[in-house]
């Protein structure tokens, strides 16, 4: 037994996004008799690296070239790229080491490794950008295949180009006889698409202080789930020398399920979950650490060194390769109410005695017959050991939950199964531990010295590492709803008019656009006398009506939000037909013009724009035109561009920061077929970007939806629909924390849905509240933007007007009337004509003449296209 333990590996340390992926630990232990096999100062292998295996599958050889590290602990670090372009998923990982030489090797995946050189050492880094973990090796582990239908995406357009193997040499005594090293791994890769896609979710406390002396502290983490299912396999606990007890759990309507509970001075190694948990949307994963200050005589912090301490919970899962994310992050705890109610075991530390628990260091064969004392040895008690760990099986007992007369019984009596499973449950040792353990035949303190500094690079590399794909991580407050769990919404609140406020007051032109800007002040876009009727466009989209010129008012309006004073005002001269509206992170006003067919960045102070999309008045759909583009949307995170093209183009097209072209999606949808189908549009309308989740949700107008997409990718994730939405929505406005708003359009005859706003619970999609105006009626509301106090705009292009809402937790207040200032613009002219019969068109009801005018006729004839505005 001791034998069998001692030859089988520990699945090492995970730094920022681990992606082991294989769906149960002990599968990749059972029946593995082979020992590792030492290598000569030859590469093998390396003249072909890659091999064919058939029509769909190759093996790919990475090795280290032939190296000696001249000081312990040394780690070296190469790179091998992806000899194809296309997207491929490895789905067997085969390593090429042996114990006696090499501590540990982790394979990275990424974009851009951190060095060209033929090698180099990982203190300057692995790579450049994000990279994922995706295999750990240590202890002459055995190969590690997948199950059947799990891989890792590599290659394509989102998974990484590179690999970048690193390994850590602990003991150069190995090398004494001056051979050089060529340890590394064999990846069975595959062009077969796997239904199933590993990844890594880390909850982490980043602002936990643990005072002094102080008996009792819960470091508590918490974050609502937003994606598709996920299903956990495995766990890993890590905290420094004062964790006490680690429990995650899952909890759903209530209901706390436990995912795992470990002591983080036993192994931390990455355990299986007892009982199958899946995670759906809208669960809570929920994690405690539990820390002792005493003997501490200053504050405890958050940190990286041995004198700082962590609270990590790490877990493995599987998600469908169409919804697979690789690593996913919590870092905060928005609601502390709800654990009063965790399970008491959660704050029950686990015993673990005093004496460390140590492995042998040498080949099974070697060590088949050895008894247990040849396997423990008591380890002195520098200052530098973090772990003390208990008796052999005393310790198997407390990870199997078994007497320790059971767990002997493994021993002596094993079966197929009692080996695996035990094997596979105490294999798994952390490296803290296997970092302390006895290096034969050297001085005693030489090993003291070497396990210290074996521990504090190990500190090092573990907090200086950040978790890549969460883009507001650092080791501060996170920011109010960065992907964590928000307060839920249901309803505690109701949205009405703010009647005080003058809005309704200002004489204006077609309000098409609203947005807010950094300093919450309300931006508007108007079409001054300008107006979008049948006699705009031609049956090609071109515009008609430039003889009119440029509209000759100011068209972007900044006021006050609380008194509706003129603050700023723009954009004489450079527009014919406003459209859409945002406002990036700097301030800058991004809007789109459906006469000319083009997007435009502006500066808030510049007359002149600082960019231009789009070819003027040349509608078009490849990749330099637009046709009638609606929306923009500015991610302030990677500065990427979305535009939403529009009324006679179906698609989103997403450009870099510089506005080069990177990405497009969606298609027309075919009425005849029914029900439009996910990625199809009929007008996309509005957009509002998700940030918290990396989401973009487009008004998908004339189908009357919802449709949210990864906005790096267009991979469709979610649709939100109603029956009270009616036939058409307008306009989408996300606020941090979950809040979605949304505005619809008139009911078509003999249809009851009102024309209103929607306050939803992103989360769900539930509608938690409906509002409309008490002044005035909605009669073609166009945009909608709101802020994190639930104060609400809403721009109408028939009504020409903008109205104010508050949340009746926090009124919204009146102030000066700007309608003398707007005196002097009266008879903005409005022309008559019949409205068109069309689906979803945006009728205007002109209440000067009695006429009906037409906002917008966009959609190629036949049949006649909806108008809008």
């Amino acid at each position: 037994m001791a034998g069998l333990v001692n030859n089988l590996l520990i699945l090492f340390l995970v730094f920022q996004n681990i992606c082991l992926g294989f769906r149960s630990p002990l599968s990749v232990f059972k029946r593995y008799k082979d020992t590792a096999r030492p290598f000569s100062s030859e590469c093998l292998g390396s003249d072909q690296p890659v091999i064919s295996l058939g029509l769909s599958d190759f093996a790919l050889d990475i090795r280290m070239p032939g190296v000696m590290p001249k000081q312990s602990d040394t780690y070296l670090c190469m790179s091998v790229p992806l000899p194809v372009d296309d997207e491929a998923y490895v789905v067997d990982f085969k390593p090429h080491a042996s114990m006696d030489t090499v501590h540990h090797m982790l394979l990275f995946g990424c974009n851009e490794p951190s060095s060209t050189e033929n090698y180099w050492d990982c203190d300057e880094g692995t790579c450049k950008d994000k990279s994922n973990i995706l295999y750990a090796w240590a202890r002459n582990a055995p190969p590690t295949r997948l199950p059947k239908g799990v891989g890792f995406r590599v290659g394509g357009e989102t998974g990484g180009r590179f690999f970048v193997l690193q390994v850590h040499y602990g003991d150069i005594s190995a090398f004494r006889d001056k051979h050089k090293d060529c340890s590394g791994v064999t990846l069975h890769l595959t062009h077969q698409k796997q239904p199933l896609i590993a990844g890594m979710y880390l909850m982490m406390s980043v602002n936990t202080v643990i005072p002094p002396g102080e008996k009792v502290v819960d470091a508590d983490i918490a974050c609502h789930y937003k994606r598709f299912p996920m299903h956990l396999f495995a766990y890993r606990v890590h905290t420094h020398r004062l964790g006490k007890v680690v429990s995650g759990y899952r909890v759903r309507n209530g209901q706390w399920t436990l995912i795992g509970r470990q002591s983080p001075q036993l192994p931390q190694a990455f355990y299986p979950v007892e009982r199958p948990v899946d995670v759906s949307y809208d669960d809570i994963l929920a994690a405690r650490c539990v820390f002792s200050g005493e003997g501490r005589t200053t504050e405890t912090h958050i940190g990286g060194t041995a004198d700082d301490e962590m609270c990590n919970f790490y877990i493995m899962y599987y998600m469908e390769a169409k919804h697979a994310v690789s690593y996913m992050t919590c870092t905060q705890n928005a609601n502390p109410e709800m654990f009063r109610n965790i399970p008491q075991e959660a704050n029950i530390p686990i015993p673990v005695k005093s004496d460390m628990l140590k492995m042998s260091h040498g080949h099974h064969e070697e060590t088949k017959d050895t008894d247990k004392s040849s396997l423990l040895q008591q380890a002195k008690k520098e200052e530098e050991e973090i772990l003390d760990q208990g008796d052999f099986y005393s310790l198997l007992s407390k990870l199997l939950g078994e007497r320790e007369d059971v767990v002997r019984v493994h021993k002596h009596n094993p079966t197929e199964k009692a080996e695996s499973d035990l094997v596979a449950e105490i294999a798994n040792v952390v490296q803290k531990k296997d970092l302390a353990r006895e290096i034969t035949n050297h001085d005693e303190r030489d090993d003291t010295i070497l396990v210290r500094d074996r521990i504090h690079k190990f500190h090092r590399l573990e907090s200086t590492l950040r978790p890549p794909e969460n883009r507001h991580f650092s080791l501060q407050q996170p920011k109010h709803g960065e992907g964590s769990w928000e307060k839920e919404h249901t309803g505690d609140f109701h949205i009405e008019e703010a009647v005080e406020w003058p809005g309704l007051d200002l004489r204006l032109g077609q309000v098409s656009g609203l947005a807010l800007d950094p300093e919450n002040n309300l931006v508007l876009f108007h079409r001054g006398d300008h107006v979008w009727d049948e006699n705009s466009f031609d049956s090609k989209f071109v515009y008609q009506q430039r003889g009119l010129g440029p509209i000759e008012q100011n068209t972007i309006l900044v006021l006050n939000p609380s008194n509706a004073k003129l603050l700023h005002s723009m954009g004489k001269s450079l527009f014919y037909l406003p459209h859409g509206l945002s406002i990036d992170k700097n301030g800058n006003y991004w809007v789109t013009d459906v006469a000319l067919h083009q997007v435009f960045k502006l500066g808030a102070d510049d007359k002149e724009p600082l960019l231009i999309l789009g070819v003027a008045l040349q509608p078009g759909s490849d990749k330099n035109h637009f046709c009638q583009p609606t929306d923009v949307a500015v991610d302030p995170i990677t500065g990427s561009i979305y535009v939403s093209d529009g009324y006679c183009n179906s698609r989103i097209i997403q450009f870099s920061p510089n506005g080069l072209y990177v990405n497009q999606w969606g298609e027309g949808t075919e009425t005849s077929l029914g029900r439009a189908r996910p990625g199809q549009f009929h007008i996309p309308h509005s957009l509002a970007l998700i940030p918290d989740f990396s989401q973009l949700c487009v008004a998908d107008r004339e189908n009357g939806r919802i449709q949210c997409f990864r906005s790096e990718t267009g991979e469709f994730v979610r649709e939100i629909k109603h029956k009270s939405f009616g036939r058409e929505l307008f306009a989408v406005s996300y606020v941090p924390g979950g809040l979605l708003f949304a505005v619809n359009g008139m009911p078509y005859p003999g249809e009851a849905e009102p024309v209103q706003g929607f306050v939803m619970n992103f989360s769900t999609g539930e509608i938690i509240d409906t509002f409309i105006p008490l002044r005035k009626s909605f009669e073609m509301p166009h945009d909608v933007v709101a802020s994190e106090d639930k104060t609400v705009f809403v721009g109408d292009v028939h009504a020409r007007a903008v109205w104010k809402f508050a949340s009746t937790e926090r009124k919204g207040g009146g102030g000066l009337n700007l309608g003398n200032f707007f005196a002097s613009h009266k008879g903005y002219s409005r022309k008559g004509f019949d409205r068109l019969s069309t689906e979803g068109s945006d009728q205007e009801k002109d209440e000067d003449d009695g006429t009906d005018s037409e906002e917008e006729c966009s959609a190629p004839p036949p049949p006649p296209a909806p108008s809008s505005s």
